[in-house]
């Protein structure tokens, strides 16, 4: 994948030194509190093993992000197929992030996110990303505005892999090309 840095992160494909907190941010009450699960370490250096994969094979997905003065590993933003068919387009790309809580509310969700859109819209050509989330997940919705995302009239949905009642309802939001380039 093409390195991609901002003023304070360095977005780049995950490493052996990651494996722990990655496990740390898929197993945390917190961070997960929109999701329905846990992911054990196995299940969760599972997923990495298959983010890692897909990175290389596609140039970008759900990358490490790590702070350039430190070398600490943060979380993860980055792009990603959306692939809920039936409900979004099957070529949907999503933006997403998942950051360990000491991180949260110091911008960097949003700074690296304005890196990928750039990314996306610059490098890819995409024509449009979306993001979705629980309806009541108030801080991803919040970065998803900050980024110049919309909410897509008549976009809500019921995920279809989400069992919890609670967390299926979600809200979809949405980024033009045109739109990114009046914001940027």
């Amino acid at each position: 994948m093409t390195l991609l840095t901002t003023e304070r992160l360095i977005l780049r494909n995950w490493e052996d030194r990651d494996r722990a907190l990655f496990h740390r941010i898929n197993s945390d009450d917190a961070v997960m509190q929109f999701f329905g699960f846990r992911r054990s370490r196995a299940g969760s250096d599972a997923m990495m093993d298959r983010l890692t994969c897909d990175i290389v094979t596609r140039g970008y997905g759900f990358c490490a992000a790590e702070i350039a003065a430190t070398g600490e590993t943060i979380g993860f933003v980055g792009l990603n197929p959306a692939g809920i068919p039936d409900i979004l387009p099957d070529d949907a790309v999503e933006i997403g992030w998942r950051l360990a809580p000491e991180f949260w509310g110091k911008g960097y969700a949003t700074e690296a996110a304005r890196a990928w859109l750039a990314f996306a819209f610059r490098t890819l050509g995409l024509d449009e990303v979306l993001s979705f989330a629980v309806w009541t997940n108030a801080r991803s919705i919040a970065v998803m505005t900050r980024i110049g995302m919309s909410r897509v009239d008549d976009g809500d949905f019921d995920h279809p892999r989400v069992a919890a009642p609670s967390l299926n309802p979600h809200v979809l939001y949405c980024i033009t090309r045109d739109e990114w380039r009046q914001e940027a």
